[in-house]
């Protein structure tokens, strides 16, 4: 066995098997856990993702939501202990895979054309 096929065997171990099929655009609603001194609770984190970077276990996510006049942008590590659940709330018809486009534009321009099933 090769050293890239054990990392694989590892990797893949790793893996958490309930993630939905994400894509640019879609709107998620991300469980985030907090510790706060010795509490721990799981804090809800929604937003658009911006873009996504595949490698098996240290897949990531960047989301981006509006919180109050702020933007916020969050990359998330999907396949971490620290992510409690994932929803896919809309998905968006977009044309690229990296809407890196929307951090220019304020809260009404960055609206997406939604998917219709």
């Amino acid at each position: 066995m090769s050293y890239k096929e054990l990392i694989k065997k590892l990797q893949a171990k790793e893996c958490k098997q309930n993630v939905p099929i994400i894509g640019p655009g879609d709107l998620l609603k991300v469980g985030v856990l907090i510790q706060e001194g010795n509490k721990s609770r799981i804090q809800p984190f929604q937003g658009t993702v911006l873009g996504i970077h595949s490698n098996q276990a240290s897949t990531t996510v960047t989301l981006r939501r509006l919180a109050q006049i702020v933007n916020v942008e969050r990359v998330l590590l999907i396949h971490s202990a620290k992510i409690g659940d994932i929803q896919v709330l809309r998905k968006h018809k977009v044309r690229r895979s990296k809407l890196y486009y929307l951090r220019s534009f304020q809260s009404k321009k960055n609206r997406l054309k939604q998917k219709l099933y």
